[in-house]
């Protein structure tokens, strides 16, 4: 898989399949199955470190996983996430953060929005990185849009989403991250764009999917939103397991001669 066959497989009407993944133990799972692409995204900052938004994530913090999704999952496909402000502050220190992503393993890096990005992702791609873009709920963006929310429903909005897609496309990122917008607005994007779409929470439209590690199998409990489908319960699995390794200290009954030396 490449930024390539991203393209090859839009061309053949193929879907892409996308999770994230932020650990060398998730990507040593990953690595063994059939999905196209790894993102190591933002959404480590929730998922692994419990902050509340994506905005806490380093440039440290995302060149240490990358490093360690890459050496879990040699043989994927993997984007790195460009963390919050570190492609705002000028040329060189977005091209240094780059540098680093890449180095630790990135194949493509992913940034969000269009607005004042255009010129900065046209000198990646011509640096010989691919882009990959991000429009619709950018989570980095989360205090300006006043909460996780859909975007794009009324004319407006949507008229000015695609316009940034059609941007995006023409500086030269390689797919487009659709994020919580409507479906209909979802399929007007794929239908003018040569590049494609990988929606997550942008209905069935888009050539290919996104899900969070975690969200798919199930992790929390309580995290339900309705653009999630969960292929597993990992939550009750992990818990039963524990109370069963837990009771089984408390008798005795672990460590057996067996597990014994």
């Amino acid at each position: 898989m490449s930024a390539i066959t991203f393209q090859k497989l839009k061309d053949r009407q193929e879907k892409i399949s996308m999770v994230t993944c932020y650990d060398y133990s998730s990507a040593k799972i990953a690595v063994n199955s059939s999905v196209d692409a790894l993102l190591v995204g933002d959404s480590l900052a929730t998922l692994v470190y419990g902050y509340p938004t994506t905005i806490p994530a380093t440039l440290e913090m995302m060149v240490l996983h990358t490093g360690a999704v890459v050496r879990g999952a040699p043989n994927k496909f993997v984007i790195a996430d460009m963390p919050f402000l570190s492609y705002r502050k000028g040329l060189f220190h977005a091209m240094t953060c780059v540098e680093k992503l890449t180095q630790a393993g990135a194949q493509a890096i992913k940034l969000e929005g269009a607005e004042g990005n255009l010129e900065l992702i046209q000198h990646i791609v011509e640096s010989g990185i691919p882009v990959m873009g991000h429009l619709g709920m950018t989570p980095q963006s989360v205090n300006k849009f006043g909460g996780f929310c859909v975007q794009g429903k009324d004319e407006v909005l949507a008229t000015k989403i695609i316009e940034q897609a059609l941007s995006l496309e023409r500086v030269g990122c390689f797919s487009l991250v659709l994020e919580c917008i409507p479906a209909q607005l979802t399929q007007q994007i794929t239908q003018k764009l040569s590049i494609p779409t990988i929606g997550i929470g942008a209905g069935l439209y888009a050539d290919g999917q996104i899900l969070v590690f975690h969200d798919l199998l199930g992790f929390d409990a309580k995290f339900n939103p309705k653009f999630l489908k969960k292929y597993l319960d990992a939550h009750s699995l992990i818990l039963t397991a524990l109370e069963q390794y837990h009771e089984a200290v408390k008798s005795g009954t672990f460590p057996s001669t067996a597990e014994s030396y």
